[in-house]
This record gives C-alpha cells, sequence and structure tokens, in this order.
C-alpha cells in the first residue's frame, strides 16, 4: 500500500491539506497514459529521452510518441501536458511545431516562454495534485538567472482555477481522472488546492 504524509496550509481563514504520495515511478505514469490513449489517440508515453520531445507517427514508428526525459516522473507530467494542450494539428508537427530557445534566454525570450507555457503548466499542477506529487513551476532559465515572474506564477494559478470551474480538456481529465483514481487523490479538483499561496508552499 501506497504511504502518504500531509502538508497543511491556510487559506483566507480555511485549511487545505495536500496529501503526497511517496515512492512515484515514471513506470506507473506510462503504464496509465498508455491505457488511456494508446488506442484512442495512437499516442504512447516513452521513457528514457536525453531531451522530452514529442515525434508524430511516422513510416517506422507506428504510433505518435511522447518522450520524456529518462525516468523523470515531473518531465513525464509536463510533456503530457503540452500533447493534452495541442490540437489535431499540432499533433502532427515535432515537438507540436514550437520553437524552444534553450537556457540562457533574454528577458524579452523569456516572457514569450512564459506565454506559451501557462496552459501546459497549469495541466500539470492538475495533474501533479492528481496523483499525490509535489509540483515545482519551471521558468527553465537557470544560466540567465531569471526566474518564473511574479506574472506568470499568477497567470498560472488563474488559468488553473478555470480550468477547474469551467472544465479540462477533454485528453487533460480523462488522464488527471485516471490518476486520481490510481493514487486515491480524489479531492484534487478542489479549487482551494490551486492559489498563489499554495503554489509558492
Amino acid at each position: 500500500m501506497l504511504s502518504m504524509h500531509s502538508n497543511s496550509f491556510t487559506i483566507e481563514n480555511s485549511t487545505v491539506a495536500n496529501t503526497y504520495v511517496e515512492g512515484h515511478h515514471a513506470t506507473d505514469l506510462v503504464q496509465i497514459f498508455n491505457e488511456c490513449f494508446q488506442d484512442s489517440f495512437n499516442t504512447v508515453l516513452v521513457a528514457g529521452g536525453e531531451e522530452p520531445i514529442y515525434l508524430p507517427r511516422s513510416e517506422q514508428f507506428t504510433h505518435n510518441r511522447i518522450i520524456f526525459t529518462q525516468d523523470y516522473f515531473a518531465s513525464a507530467l509536463h510533456e503530457i501536458a503540452h500533447w493534452c494542450v495541442a490540437g489535431s494539428e499540432r499533433r502532427k508537427l515535432v515537438d507540436f511545431g514550437y520553437w524552444y530557445n534553450p537556457d540562457g534566454r533574454t528577458q524579452l525570450q523569456q516572457a514569450e516562454f512564459e506565454r506559451v507555457e501557462i496552459k501546459p503548466q497549469s495541466l500539470e499542477w492538475i495533474f501533479s495534485q492528481a496523483c499525490g506529487f509535489k509540483f515545482r513551476i519551471s521558468a527553465d532559465n537557470l544560466s540567465a538567472g531569471i526566474g518564473a515572474s511574479e506574472v506568470f506564477r499568477r497567470n498560472i494559478v488563474d488559468q488553473t482555477q478555470w480550468y477547474l470551474s469551467e472544465g479540462l480538456p477533454k485528453r487533460a481529465d480523462i488522464f488527471s481522472k485516471a490518476l486520481s483514481g490510481y493514487y486515491h487523490q480524489a479531492d484534487f479538483a478542489l479549487v482551494d488546492r490551486y492559489s498563489f499561496e499554495t503554489l509558492l508552499v
């Protein structure tokens, strides 16, 4: 049986407890994702990449592949989140047709990075809660010394609360519920779990 520990914090005079599950294994995510989407979307999750990348089906590979870094649990959740945001045309393109500037981006490049990362990191946060895993926001620009801006953090919170009130994208909804069932995190969609204060805990 999976063991749990709790992290409690106070928001506007109400206490919300985040329950984190010990022992997260990327192989479990591979199994859960592939059970959800291998047949219905011809897409599989693959561990072991030197760098994360999405590769659409080809003559050599019959499935679309979401490849995440080595066996990193957070990398898998992040790449799945990007896939859940991408529309049908983008899912025909390598890495969904996005540009990527490496670590060391300028302030302007970082602002553009943050703009396109709001929805994926919002979904990653929800997925993390659904499997009792600690979410850490990623600015992905360590060498330039530019961390996640306050605006970026607040935009992620706003987007997450919007998703929870208005509804997740279909694939994200399917996956988050599958995670919640596997990790026994029935309360993952409570809006009080997702505030600016909880993002900093």
